[in-house]
């Protein structure tokens, strides 16, 4: 059973950093890729970030406003971790983080959209203040 646990959310101050983490088990192919959502109150679920797990082949949203000067994604094969570092937060990145996992076509040119994961964390909330 594949299980994703998102974990370091919480409330910061603008400008700070924070870095999430999803610890992932239970993979049976080793072609998965893990991306990061987030959602925001009122809108829809957008990815920020996506990487390979057996390649390291990452991609940053370039949709997303400041995703690509201030995040970045990594993963620890050794603690089947994927991390999500988020650099001089503001109150606009506030939203519920979520990661989840599908296979290589969900991360291949890019982060594609939601239909093409089949598992998904349970959320972890990003509350940033001035």
């Amino acid at each position: 059973e594949v299980q994703l646990v998102e974990s370091g959310g919480g409330l910061v101050q603008a400008g700070e950093s924070l870095t999430l983490s999803c610890a992932h088990s239970g993979f049976t192919f080793d072609d998965y890729a893990i991306s990061w959502f987030r959602q925001a109150p009122g809108k829809e679920r957008v990815g920020v970030a996506c990487i390979r797990l057996n390649k390291g082949t990452r991609f940053l949203s370039n949709v997303v406003k400041g995703v690509k000067d201030r995040f970045d994604i990594s993963r620890d094969s050794a603690e089947n971790t994927v991390s999500l570092r988020m650099n001089n937060l503001s109150p606009e990145d506030t939203a519920v983080y979520y990661c989840a996992a599908g296979r290589t076509p969900a991360c291949m040119v890019g982060i594609n959209p939601p239909p093409y994961y089949d598992f998904w964390g349970q959320g972890t909330q990003v509350t940033v203040y001035t």
